[in-house]
């Protein structure tokens, strides 16, 4: 099995071929952002993505947007420090196949990546029975009312990326982002973009 790891730490990926070095005969690429994570993928097509959310540029998410445009069967594992609930559903509303917390137990990401790598999907107990448990108060989140673009784009204006920079970022005319910039904020009630950017902090996704 060849599998892609786009983490922009290193030491998460050394960690992974620890944690896999039993699992028989693996070949492991790497990236660290989305623009690498997205050319090797093009070039290279491994059988299995895990994707770390928070990447510097674009955000795990929209890669694996991207990812899934060119390939709709490409089989990805989102990968987080984040353990809400919140995230994990929003990975499987983005069309991965797994989500692994990189505070849960090691043997998760091997389960994920057995799981995925039969064409089946993945979630750690923990966060099944939380996404379970929590549906109503998901629903009600004020963020459930996006989609991924939209999301993407407000965690660029929190990170204080200009509209510009957003549109070069996420591969899109200056106004279509304008125009979803404000279709957020009469989503979420808000009136300015400091107020949107605020309602992002808050919610945890900046």
């Amino acid at each position: 099995m060849r599998i892609l790891i786009v983490d922009d730490h290193p030491i998460v990926a050394s960690g992974c071929r620890a944690v896999l070095a039993d699992e028989g005969e693996i070949e492991i690429l790497e990236a660290a952002d989305a623009e690498d994570g997205e050319c090797v993928f093009i070039v290279e097509r491994p059988d299995l993505c895990i994707i770390d959310i928070n990447l510097p540029t674009v955000s795990g998410f929209e890669l694996a947007r991207r990812i899934l445009e060119r390939a709709p069967e490409a089989r990805i594992i989102m990968f987080s420090m984040n353990d809400d609930p919140a995230f994990a559903a929003r990975a499987i509303e983005c069309g991965a196949k797994g989500y692994v917390s990189k505070t849960g137990d090691p043997d998760d990401l091997v389960e994920a990546i057995r799981a995925v790598g039969c064409g089946g999907t993945y979630l750690p107990s923990a966060i099944a029975r939380s996404i379970a448990f929590a549906g109503p108060a998901l629903a009600q989140s004020p963020l459930s009312k996006l989609n991924a673009r939209e999301m993407e784009i407000l965690r660029l204006l929190s990170a204080g990326k200009s509209l510009s920079e957003i549109a070069w970022l996420v591969q899109s005319s200056y106004k279509t982002v304008a125009n979803t910039s404000s279709i957020m904020r009469q989503k979420l009630g808000v009136k300015t973009s400091v107020e949107l950017v605020r309602l992002a902090i808050d919610s945890g996704v900046a």
